[in-house]
């Protein structure tokens, strides 16, 4: 790549025809895996509860009320990115890799600034404590690189500026 380019002329090897572009292409393929992830988290989340019968019945169905109705949306939010819909990945930057991320963290930030230290943190985990944090890593990384991804300079043109319609890059 010669000195003068800038970022927006950086090369990528072609798509084949009919796919988006290989950035796009990962980044659906780790909004799947986050979705995943959370659906995953969920079930850990239950099963805690119903073993230690920390939850009720009614907290969990409204759990379950709340959070199915948002994988579904995701998956097909991220569905419409993937077709090259500009609405789509904002809305994925902004509802879940924003706000989705930030729900994820404020847990862990409020026990640390209550006085709790990662040692103790550590020091008292359940093994289901480990699977729901590798777990919640996993979603955590897929969200922020699945964002990075999304506005990268090859996806860039992949998506129309200032336009909501539909643009369905399939062939």
């Amino acid at each position: 790549m010669p000195q003068s380019a800038t970022l927006h002329q950086v090369p990528t090897a072609p798509s084949p025809a009919g796919l988006p572009p290989g950035p796009v292409r990962a980044a659906f393929a780790l909004w799947v895996t986050a979705v995943a992830a959370g659906a995953f988290e969920t079930v850990l989340a239950i099963g805690r509860m119903l073993a230690d019968g920390t939850g009720s019945a009614g907290e969990i169905a409204v759990g379950l009320a709340i959070r199915l109705p948002v994988f579904v949306a995701a998956l097909l939010i991220v569905r419409q990115m993937r077709t090259g819909r500009d609405w789509a990945r904002i809305v994925l930057a902004i509802g879940l890799g924003v706000v989705g991320t930030a729900s994820m963290v404020v847990g862990p930030v409020q026990a640390l600034a209550h006085g709790r230290s990662l040692g103790w943190e550590l020091a008292h985990a359940t093994p289901l404590d480990f699977v729901f944090a590798a777990s919640r890593t996993v979603h955590v990384s897929s969200v922020l690189a699945a964002v990075v991804l999304m506005f990268l300079p090859a996806a860039n043109g992949y998506f129309p500026r200032g336009r909501l319609g539909r643009r369905d890059r399939r062939g």
